[in-house]
């Protein structure tokens, strides 16, 4: 009992002459305009500031180049996390099991584990850039140690907003928004068949290793990362996605006000072909 109250005391003695414990100040970036504009807000607001950016090392070229764009216009350094084991390591261990939308293990094993290892058991608070005119919350953490703090919510902000403070910044749009209307890692489940058909056009050696993540299968199972279509399949009707893409983003055009960015276009249309929500994780 003595020497429990001895520890005691020197543990408070300790907290006395360290002081409050330091806390981070985080804020993760995809390589989307949301989190870029996040980053443009807050950066001088918080000097102390830490950018990371979880690397899979399965991005797009555009991502990579618009990082280093924001760092440089910024000043800011970029950490850039990444697994111990990627994602080869990891599709044999969930037994070759293509990533999907019920079953997103890239997101845990990539990106959310390199996050709280990162962090540790410091005390944190991360900023997410879900924005004002969004129904959804991001993902947080469920450690105690890491507070989720959202400033468009707080500040009212909406996706003008964030193309507005992206425009004076002189940082600009991603490239891929010319075809793309998220981030995300080149494989990424959530494209829209659309998007799968550009990405063979932009980067088709990009498409093949994809095609061939769906053909490496000795026992004869299927995963395909496109909905009930293998992506030869996809790519045989391609002038009928063009196509139809084409006829939604008309739609859209003609639906939209005066001088409506091109990109938000897009986006309208992706949309009304297939709406379901990305991962917040790696496409904020």
């Amino acid at each position: 009992m003595a020497d429990l109250t001895t520890s005691i005391q020197q543990a408070h003695a300790e907290l006395k002459t360290s002081g409050p414990r330091t806390v981070r100040h985080i804020l993760g970036l995809s390589g989307g305009k949301d989190s870029a504009a996040l980053a443009v807000l807050m950066h001088k607001r918080v000097p102390q500031m830490e950018y990371f950016f979880c690397d899979t090392h399965k991005e797009l070229p555009e991502t990579y180049e618009f990082l280093d764009r924001l760092k440089a216009r910024l000043g800011i350094k970029i950490t850039h996390l990444s697994a111990e084991r990627g994602f080869d390591h990891w599709l044999q261990v969930y037994g070759g099991v293509l990533p999907s939308p019920k079953m997103r293990w890239c997101t845990k094993q990539l990106k959310i584990v390199p996050l709280e290892q990162y962090v540790g058991d410091d005390e944190a608070v991360s900023y997410i850039g879900i924005r004002a005119d969004e129904h959804r919350d991001g993902y947080i953490s469920t450690k105690p140690n890491i507070r989720a703090c959202f400033p468009f919510k707080e500040e009212g902000l909406v996706k003008g907003d964030i193309v507005r403070l992206l425009e004076e910044s002189g940082i600009g749009m991603p490239k891929y928004y010319q075809w793309r209307s998220r981030s995300g890692c080149y494989f990424c489940f959530f494209q829209r068949k659309y998007e799968w058909v550009r990405l063979a056009d932009e980067h088709p050696d990009l498409f093949a290793l994809a095609v061939v993540y769906e053909q490496s299968h000795a026992d004869g199972r299927r995963f395909t990362w496109a909905r009930n279509e293998t992506l030869l399949e996809l790519i045989a009707r391609r002038d009928e996605v063009i196509a139809e893409h084409e006829h939604a983003r008309a739609r859209q055009a003609a639906r939209a006000a005066p001088r409506t960015p091109l990109a938000e276009v897009l986006a309208a249309a992706l949309d009304e072909e297939d709406d379901e929500l990305g991962c917040v994780v790696c496409h904020v």
